[in-house]
């Protein structure tokens, strides 16, 4: 089942419309994401007429479909084909009513779960994209398999953009076979600077490491550090890791235990969508930050408490808005960046004065500009999504 085209039509005009007015529009699915980025401005553009599976072809590993669909809806339907989306995208429903996030959203956040440092991002992906620009036009980029991309790839430029180039109408995903097996080890007892090292080693060997999470747990009993890791791919090799893996901890000194995979799942996803109680701030003055590191980084010299994920590469920090040059500094020391992710409740949008993401560089800029001017000449699109003021 599809959108009817003139649900399209009036998206198009309603662009058309703003641009002649010189007014702004703030795209939305769900508003999962509404708390990501800079700044909401403009008038609301709502896209939750605009759903449905255009088509999908199990056989092909390939589904495409509306931007205001549903992402459970979505996951729901691969899943009876004992398919889904590799990279995990997390859902955040914080919403009390609505349709939670949506594919559109989850391609214009470009946000990815547990198994991102395994199994790729959200634009490795992408396929192809229909897309309404700053005109009110409606182009398509891309299309239904790998190999079909001349020039710039425009579809995959579309994941992290928030809506800033354009209105996400359709989309073409890859997706894949759910891995027949799978297996979780939770490891008390190891610290971060030896589970930092352990994940480095056993990147380098042909383990079937699909995510990992590393977090010190006061609320546990004892409280502990605890490295969690997750195994996918075929039967015998998830099961040949398991005692190598194991063994490799257990020279640590660390406890090792097998998790159920109910369980384990339940936990992994409560990882996705940020319901672990790390995840509830400390104090009301604290800012949830997330840093992008590379995995080979070490332990950071930083004083707040700290979850890692994605085998070293991100490390997510409770620290005060006043840290944010201090929590920059150590992230471009280390090769990355760091972005203020959620604000404290007792700041609230006034954190963002420091600026969410990290300052681009001036080639970075201009190239963004020119993007700008070609997808969006008359600044239709809420700009200030991704940019601080001035």
């Amino acid at each position: 089942m599809t959108s009817d085209t003139h649900v399209i039509d009036a998206l198009c005009e309603r662009v058309r419309q703003a641009g002649a007015a010189g007014s702004v529009l703030r795209v939305r699915g769900g508003g999962s994401k509404d708390f990501y980025g800079q700044a909401l401005q403009g008038e609301l553009l709502d896209m939750g007429a605009c759903t449905g599976v255009v088509s999908y072809e199990p056989s092909e590993l390939v589904v495409t479909v509306r931007a205001g669909t549903p992402l459970a809806e979505l996951q729901a339907l691969l899943a009876t084909q004992g398919q889904c989306l590799p990279f995990e995208p997390p859902h955040f429903k914080t919403l009390p009513a609505g349709p939670g996030a949506t594919v559109g959203g989850m391609v214009a956040s470009g946000l990815a779960g547990p198994a991102r440092a395994s199994a790729g991002g959200v634009r490795d992906f992408m396929l192809g994209v229909q897309l309404i620009n700053g005109r009110g036009e409606l182009l398509t980029f891309g299309g239904q398999v790998m190999k079909n991309v001349a020039g710039y790839d425009v579809s995959r430029l579309m994941a992290g953009a928030m809506g800033t180039l354009g209105v996400i109408a359709e989309v073409s995903l890859k997706v894949l076979p759910v891995a027949p097996a799978e297996a979780t080890l939770m490891c008390a007892g190891v610290s971060q600077p030896q589970a930092l090292d352990l994940l480095n080693r056993w990147g380098g060997q042909p383990l079937p490491l699909n995510a990992s999470c590393w977090v010190h747990d006061a609320s546990a009993s004892p409280a502990s550090d605890y490295l969690f890791v997750r195994l996918r791919g075929a039967v015998a090799a998830v099961e040949a890791a398991c005692p190598r893996m194991g063994a490799d901890l257990q020279a640590l000194g660390a406890q090792v235990v097998r998790m159920d995979n109910t369980q384990a799942s339940a936990d992994w996803n409560a990882c996705r969508d940020q319901t672990l109680p790390f995840f509830q701030a400390p104090s009301p003055e604290l800012c949830l930050w997330r840093l992008s590191v590379p995995q080979t980084a070490p332990a950071l010299d930083l004083p707040w408490a700290t979850l890692i994920e994605w085998h070293g590469g991100l490390r997510w920090m409770w620290a005060p808005v006043s840290a944010a040059v201090s929590l920059r500094r150590a992230a471009q020391q280390a090769g990355g960046h760091a972005t203020l992710f959620r604000t404290s409740a007792a700041g609230g949008e006034s954190d963002k004065a420091v600026g969410v993401f990290t300052p681009l560089d001036a080639v970075q800029q201009r190239i963004g500009r020119e993007l700008q001017k070609q997808f969006d000449p008359a600044g239709v699109f809420n700009t200030a999504r991704l940019l601080a003021a001035g």
